[in-house]
């Protein structure tokens, strides 16, 4: 049986000024890795036999309806403006509209050669594919807006990187991949019908209720300020927040250097090309505005009031950390049990915060653990708790079902840094039981899975990762 993908392409039909159209590069020996069958059922795709799959997920063939193409786009890179990135290593296959009325695309990431590759291979190798691929549907789970994984090829081929690794292609669905790159690279060129033309796209596919350019700014604004506050109930740390990796539809896209937090720290950074710590976990409320600012000045290029346009944009950007904190202060109060509003709240959950942090206690295992003796066991010195626990437990009497609260806010199992590590080990090795155990496991992250508990477990001293990789 063929594998059959019902296309519906929308961004094609764009002029060319917004892509280059180009077919993902064929590869040796293609071998399927991993196909989604939930997502695929979502998409209305009918999968086909696994080398049919291999062919297709792999770019060597081209499905009927695909109208291959690499996106356009530029970005500031930690602070610093690149004119011109695009996508260098992915090709855009073509849209679906799914069984849920939602439109997405589907992109062969690691797929080839581009006009925007500049000096790269176009290729990735199998560690980041299997990364993003569990980090993503791990994403999902937890219920956090996220691009998704449909499949992972392996290519057959060698990939240079610190050495020789194996390829790999990785199938990525997005509501879009409209980033606040795209619509920078517009206005710095001074391409104002295109800008303009963007706008009315992105209102028209993602946000039909924004009205202009300013309406579209304040969507985006409410969706980035929801997704970050999320990102923070978790524990989780983006690692490059560059506007080029800033999602438009408030999706979380590009797992490179991401990771979630073993023991609780404000500072951490795991990235290893962060070496200031501007996407330091406590620091990704403020990159978010000041991401939301550059797509702010791209959108004013086609107001032709600039100073009304200048006004209404620095109100809507001024917004957004209280809204940020509105959304975490909500997160926060349900991961320690409370769903009622106190004027004492905030200062609660930031005290047992700072104790976390004084005393090296684990971020998901604490907050799961509230509620049971094994909470103060995660501190090094487990009276810090104590300390905090009289007056959290007052606060708890006002409430009704603080147990089943904590329950679902606060989820058992993360994709820990150190088991992606040993998976990425194993699947170089050509085992991938640990691979398809780890999507079984964080498919459920709010379930007790007593079998698993393994995969709670912080990492033991010669297992900390320290630093997490990009992978291009």
């Amino acid at each position: 049986m063929t594998l059959t993908i019902p296309f519906d392409n929308s961004y094609a039909r764009l002029p060319g000024a917004f892509y280059a159209r180009q077919s993902p590069e064929p590869v040796r020996a293609p071998r399927l890795v991993a196909l989604n069958d939930d997502l695929a059922r979502v998409l209305g795709i009918s999968p086909g036999d696994a080398q049919d799959m291999a062919q297709v997920f792999a770019g060597n063939t081209l499905p009927d309806g695909a109208e291959p193409l690499a996106q356009l786009y530029s970005g500031h890179q930690f602070g610093n403006y690149n004119p011109q990135l695009g996508d260098g290593r992915a090709v855009l296959l073509g849209e679906v509209v799914g069984t849920d009325g939602i439109r997405r695309d589907i992109q062969l990431k690691g797929s080839g050669r581009t006009p925007f590759s500049r000096q790269g291979d176009g290729r990735a190798w199998l560690g980041p594919v299997l990364r993003e691929y569990v980090v993503s549907e791990a994403m999902h789970a937890l219920g956090i807006p996220t691009t998704r994984a449909l499949a992972a090829v392996e290519t057959g081929e060698v990939v240079l990187r610190e050495g020789p690794m194996p390829g790999a292609v990785l199938t990525r669905v997005a509501q879009s991949h409209l980033r606040v790159g795209t619509f920078q690279v517009f206005a710095a060129r001074g391409q104002i019908a295109d800008l303009r033309r963007l706008t009315d796209y992105a209102i028209e596919r993602h946000y039909p209720e924004a009205i202009g350019p300013m309406g579209l700014l304040r969507a985006v604004r409410d969706a980035q300020a929801e997704l970050i506050a999320q990102w923070m109930a978790v524990g989780f740390i983006h690692g490059v927040m560059n506007t080029d990796n800033c999602a438009i539809s408030g999706e979380t896209i590009d797992y490179g250097p991401c990771a979630f937090m073993d023991s609780y720290h404000p500072n951490t950074v795991y990235s290893s090309i962060d070496r200031m710590g501007r996407y330091a976990y406590s620091n990704q409320p403020e990159i978010a505005v000041w991401n939301l600012a550059q797509l702010a000045t791209a959108l004013i290029q086609q107001i032709e009031d600039k100073q009304a346009a200048v006004e209404e944009a620095t109100e809507i950007v001024h917004a957004m950390p209280e809204l940020m904190q509105q959304h975490w202060l909500r997160r926060f109060r349900a991961k320690i049990g409370l769903t009622t509003e106190e004027d004492g709240d905030r200062a609660l959950i930031s005290d047992l915060l700072t104790r976390m942090a004084q005393n090296q206690a684990d971020f998901t295992n604490t907050f799961r653990a509230l509620g049971s003796d094994a909470a103060r066991d995660q501190f090094t010195d487990p009276a810090a708790f104590d300390g905090w626990a009289e007056g959290w437990r007052a606060r708890l009497t006002r409430e009704a079902d603080p147990a089943a609260v904590m329950h679902a806010a606060n989820p058992a199992f993360i994709p820990r840094n150190h088991r992606v590590e040993q998976m990425i080990q194993a699947a170089v090795q050509g085992d991938y039981a640990p691979f398809h155990r780890l999507n079984a496991v964080l498919a459920r992250p709010y379930d007790d899975q007593p079998d698993a508990a393994d995969l709670m477990r912080p990492p033991a001293q010669d297992e900390v990762v320290h630093a997490t990789f990009c992978g291009t």
